[in-house]
């Protein structure tokens, strides 16, 4: 990354959305992680992890030819979302049946199936659409509607648990009627006011030759999905709805971690796309992932100091889940970092290698986070073991990422 002040403004801008969703987002999980029960919270984490996954069917994966159109070519996005659109709708079917087969096999005997539906359709089609339409202001360097666009959506969500925490009836099925609401009404907002005024034109000719390009990207994409958000699907698979809710407690709180990160790999995938190449020698590589590591770790650090003395400050569930971020204080690290060499390989156009490296990523994971539930899940000393969980799929990632990247 050359640091010139463009670069830098840059990436401040984008830096000033992901901080605003920060803040924003932290007040909507405390009021929803408190007001619902913690199993609760545990089915409504892993339901929209599924909804996150199964987002990724949507137009058969056609954001990524989007995405890279916005940032080359942005005189052909009109044709490509006129394309995206067309595929979106061919895609119903597909994630009705993926979805109706998730069901089945993980929330038939947990779940009622109207609260499930309705936040999977948010996934879908409400938060999903947001991201196309901060995707394309990204690509095109409109960083700061994106910055506007995500700061928006997050507030509307934070504004709709609000109303949910004192309208009193404090249930699933009541938050994901709401749910819906805030993130449709989002994907209104994002289409109407923030997607770019552009002419949508239909050219068949253009899609057959981006179509194995989208199709490899979305699969890629669900991929690295499916091992970010396995482990809580693991969780109330092996351990139940509690303990699931308490895991996914502490994920989020991980989670807001890394959206400085993301700024960072959102900067770098641009750079990478424009200039054909990834500069720097291994001791730059090296520098930027300890900064990654260091600010990921850094992050769950403040939140343990600022709960030792005041424990309760974040909200009761929270405070019970609590006791988990110290056990896992490298978690972030490696999640992180796992991430960011997913983007690497994006940037670079390795999807094959990225979807193959994504499978063996996922099946690590699983079996290892598999086996120490197994042995230790009756009590609490599966927390620690997680670090090993992360860092052996991190060793995994850094291994083959790095190798593949320095061929030529």
């Amino acid at each position: 990354m050359s640091p010139d002040r463009a670069t830098i403004s840059a990436y401040l801008t984008i830096l000033s959305g992901s901080a605003g969703r920060l803040v924003i987002s932290l007040v909507y999980f405390l009021i929803v992680a408190n007001t619902l029960t913690l199993g609760e919270f545990g089915l409504f984490a892993t339901a929209s992890s599924t909804g996150l996954i199964l987002s990724r069917l949507l137009a058969f994966g056609f954001v990524s030819p989007v995405y890279r159109v916005a940032t080359v070519k942005p005189r052909l996005l009109g044709a490509y979302l006129a394309g995206f659109f067309g595929l979106a709708v061919l895609s119903v079917p597909l994630i009705l049946l993926v979805a109706a087969l998730a069901y089945r096999l993980l929330f038939e005997d947990r779940l009622a199936l109207l609260p499930f539906a309705l936040i999977i359709v948010s996934e879908v089609f409400g938060w999903r659409v947001v991201e196309l339409v901060s995707i394309v202001n990204n690509g095109l360097r409109r960083f700061r509607q994106a910055a506007i666009l995500v700061i928006l959506g997050s507030s509307l969500r934070t504004l709709a648990a609000i109303a949910f925490y004192f309208f009193g009836h404090a249930s699933l099925a009541t938050w994901a009627w709401a749910y819906l609401g805030t993130t449709m009404l989002s994907a209104v907002i994002a289409l109407a006011f923030f997607l770019p005024r552009l002419r949508l034109r239909f050219v068949r000719a253009l899609y057959p030759r981006r179509m194995a390009d989208a199709v490899f990207a979305g699969a890629a994409e669900i991929v690295f999905y499916v091992q970010a958000e396995l482990d809580k699907l693991l969780m109330l698979a092996l351990a139940g709805e509690r303990i699931a809710g308490l895991y996914a407690i502490a994920m989020r709180v991980i989670d807001l971690t890394a959206m400085p990160v993301r700024s960072f790999n959102q900067m770098l995938v641009q750079k990478i796309m424009q200039e054909r190449g990834l500069g720097g020698g291994a001791r730059r590589r090296a520098l930027v992932e300890a900064a990654i590591a260091a600010i990921s770790v850094g992050g769950l650090v403040a939140v343990i100091l600022l709960l030792l003395p005041f424990p309760g400050m974040l909200g009761r569930n929270v405070s019970e889940a609590a006791y988990l971020f110290l056990p896992m204080l490298l978690v972030p690290a490696f999640r992180n970092l796992v991430e960011y060499h997913a983007e690497l390989l994006y940037a670079r156009e390795r999807t094959g290698s990225r979807i193959a490296l994504l499978c063996a990523v996922t099946a690590l994971k699983a079996g290892l986070l598999s086996w120490v539930m197994t042995r230790f899940g009756s009590g609490d000393d599966w927390a620690p073991w997680l670090n090993l969980v992360f860092g052996a799929v991190y060793l995994l990632s850094a291994s083959v990422t790095y190798r593949l990247l320095g061929r030529r």
